[in-house]
């Protein structure tokens, strides 16, 4: 139901690794995800530690859903000098081609702990469903 998009991803991050150099707007590192069917719903799991909730940007164009966030330097005081920083800093990004099975128009997202969980329903139109012959109704059971 997803597909990636860049196949060229993990060796920009590779490169982002070895260089030290971070996410731009133009340029913006890619983002860890989980993604995995859970009864009648996609979720996609992103980890986005220490990126402040109103730094996630979420859009869905058709079915390209793409996933921005900025990772902002930490406040500091004038007299603070910096020992060591490993933390990334700059902008993430995660583009996914959503299938026309799933239901864009009802797309909910989290943001607990540092990771942004995405559920995106499976449409009505691609449940299975019995089809009748010959042009009577298909009976429909209860099971209880």
């Amino acid at each position: 139901m997803l597909m990636r998009t860049d196949p060229f991803r993990e060796l920009d991050r590779l490169a982002q690794q070895l260089t030290g150099v971070t996410g731009t707007w133009s340029r913006p590192s890619a983002m860890p995800m989980d993604a995995y069917r859970e009864g009648e719903e996609y979720v996609i799991a992103l980890d986005l530690p220490g990126v402040a909730q109103d730094a996630i940007d979420i859009d869905v164009e058709r079915n390209m859903l793409t996933v921005k966030a900025e990772r902002r330097p930490a406040v500091k005081a004038d007299d603070v000098q910096m020992e060591l920083s490993e933390r990334p800093l700059g902008v993430f990004s995660r583009q996914l081609v959503l299938a026309d099975t799933l239901d864009t128009e009802r797309i909910t997202a989290d943001y607990d702990a540092g990771v942004l969980t995405l559920r995106i329903p499976i449409a009505e139109r691609a449940k299975p469903r019995k089809i009748s012959v010959g042009g009577r109704p298909a009976r429909t059971e209860i099971r209880s």
